[in-house]
Order: structure tokens, then C-alpha cells, then sequence
């Protein structure tokens, strides 16, 4: 059978809850996520997972800032994505593996340490969009919680003040045939963790780590085009992209084009750092014919590949 592919992006905020920061409490909705997602693997396809990291790089981060003395120094924030990335890689890969067990498959999943490319002078460096960590209350909130470490915070669509880093396009991931090849060996990979740790070609032709932190759903866009998915996914909180979110008119988006979608861009319809990139992720993969962007929720992922629900993007 000629299994075609599909690339699911999760959300950072989908794989822990308000509150609830712990390792083990992240570990169980992680469990909650692979019963969602392994009957997409039942049902046909090949699957890659490209997961967000906000929330857990933004606690990393914090911790490395709490311990920060000359015989302990902070790591940096590329350190930082990485680390996440074998945090939550290991969870989503240990909860892939349990419910394959459950279900009597005789399926893998594995992790990759995902670098991705980006372009040093990407304006994105100076103007800082990306939220990590936790939502602070006010404003004075997250001033307070800074402690004078020149943070920059930012509103973030509604819900509280979070941090903001730089977040450049991602130009390509680094382990690209290493994610082909196990995909082709029937592995379920999970990569591009977090957006992939930020890197930059030198002058000497080698990778350089850079603070920032790439927005996942485009680095799932980058993914999915490298393997030539059918499909690639963007589960959410929310079962689809809205039209005058938080209104009275609000009206949620079902089958759709990529030009309809970009007039809904123009008259500025998603918040940034939210539903924007999302939708700008999903627009640049589905431009290309025979190929489809779904944004839904995560517990309607096998219902929105069949078309039934969510925002379904084509060209």
C-alpha cells in the first residue's frame, strides 16, 4: 500500500494544561495526545510530529535564569529548545510507544534533534513577536517577574502578558534526510521540536546556535514540504479558524482557498503570535496543488483528515 504522509503540528499549550507544570502532569496529557493521533497511523498514514515548546521553553529558561552565578552560567536559549525538545520528545515518544503496546501495533516512534537554518539578518531579530513561558496577569505582572533582565513582554490575544523572543522563518531543517529515512523504515518521527533550535550557516560553511525560537507551525510547513506530505495538520485549542474572533459575528472557517484565506490576512483577522502564523503556515504548504492545510482541534484530528470538520485550506 502506498501510505501517503501527513504532518501534524501540535501546540506547545496543548501539551500542558494551565497549571499544571510537571513533568508527570505533561506526561499524561501527552499519553491523552497519542490516543488522538495514533489512529491516524491506523487509518492509513505516515506520520510526522512537529511539536511547540512556549510554555517549557519559557520554564527552562526562567530556571535557567534563577541559578544563573559565575560556577553555574545560563545556557542559552538555543540550548534551551533543544533541551525542550528532549523533554517533550521524550514524552510524546513514550506515549507514542504505550499505545502502540495498548493496540497491538507493531509501530515505532523516535525523536530527532532538530536544527533548523535561519537567516541571521532576518528582521525578525529586531523585533521580538514569539511568546514563551508563562501568562502573566498585568503588565506590571511580567515587569515584576523580568526583575529588570530586559525582557520584552507582549500582550497575547486576550489571555495575559508573556514573553516575547525573536522568531526568524525557518529556511530548511538540517536533519532532513534523517527524517526521510525514518519515515521510510516505517518509524513515526518527531521532529522540528519547538520549531527546531535556530541555527545560522558561518563563514566557515559551519552552524551557529542563535536566540530565537522559530514558530513550530511554520517549521511543520518547511517539514511537511521536505517529505512531500499530503497533508499537513495544525491542531489547536480551538476546532477552526474564525472570522471576528471574540464577536458577536464571530463565524468559524470551514473549506476554504488560499486566496480567500489571504483576504481574511489583509483585513487582519488573526492575532499575531496566535492564529496568524498558523494560518500564514498553513497558506504557504496548501499553495500548492493536491496538497490540503487543516487547523482543528486536537481531539477531531481523524475527523478532519476525513474532511467533516475543521478549516480545510487549498489551493
Amino acid at each position: 500500500m502506498n501510505r501517503k504522509t501527513v504532518v501534524v503540528a501540535l501546540g506547545g499549550n496543548a501539551l500542558q494544561k494551565q497549571g499544571e507544570a510537571s513533568a508527570h502532569a505533561q506526561q499524561r496529557v501527552a499519553d491523552a495526545t497519542a490516543r488522538h493521533l495514533v489512529p491516524l497511523i491506523l487509518s492509513g498514514y505516515r506520520l510526522v510530529i512537529v511539536h511547540g515548546n512556549g510554555p517549557q521553553v519559557g520554564n527552562i529558561v526562567l530556571h535557567e535564569e534563577s541559578i544563573n552565578t559565575a560556577e553555574v552560567p545560563t545556557f542559552p536559549l538555543d540550548t534551551c529548545v533543544a533541551m525542550s525538545q528532549g523533554a517533550i520528545g521524550f514524552w510524546l515518544q513514550q506515549a507514542l510507544i504505550d499505545e502502540f503496546s495498548r493496540r497491538h501495533m507493531h509501530s515505532v516512534a523516535s525523536t530527532i534533534v532538530t536544527q533548523v537554518v535561519v537567516d541571521k539578518d532576518d528582521p525578525a531579530f529586531k523585533d521580538p513577536t514569539k511568546p514563551i513561558g508563562v501568562f502573566y496577569k498585568t503588565k506590571d505582572d511580567a515587569s515584576a517577574a523580568a526583575n529588570g533582565r530586559g525582557f520584552v513582554f507582549k500582550e497575547d490575544a486576550g489571555r495575559g502578558w508573556r514573553r516575547v523572543v525573536p522568531s526568524p522563518k525557518p529556511l530548511r531543517i538540517v536533519e532532513e534526510y534523517t527524517v526521510k529515512a525514518m519515515l521510510d523504515a516505517g518509524v513515526t518521527v518527531i521532529t522540528g521540536g519547538g520549531g527546531g533550535v535556530p541555527v545560522v550557516e558561518t563563514a566557515d560553511e559551519g552552524l551557529e546556535g542563535v536566540e530565537a525560537v522559530v514558530d513550530k507551525d511554520f517549521t511543520a510547513a518547511v517539514v511537511a514540504d521536505a517529505v512531500d506530505a499530503e497533508a499537513l495538520v495544525i491542531l489547536t485549542a480551538v476546532d477552526n479558524a474564525m472570522v471576528d474572533y471574540g464577536k458577536p459575528t464571530a463565524r468559524a472557517i470551514g473549506r476554504t482557498t488560499v486566496q480567500e484565506m489571504q483576504r481574511y490576512v489583509d483585513a487582519g483577522q488573526f492575532a499575531p503570535g496566535s492564529m496568524l502564523p498558523k494560518v500564514q503556515a498553513a497558506m504557504k504548504f496548501a499553495q500548492k496543488p493536491g496538497r490540503r492545510a487543516i487547523i482543528a482541534s486536537l481531539e477531531h484530528a481523524s475527523d478532519a483528515l476525513d474532511g467533516q470538520v475543521g478549516t480545510i485550506i487549498e489551493s
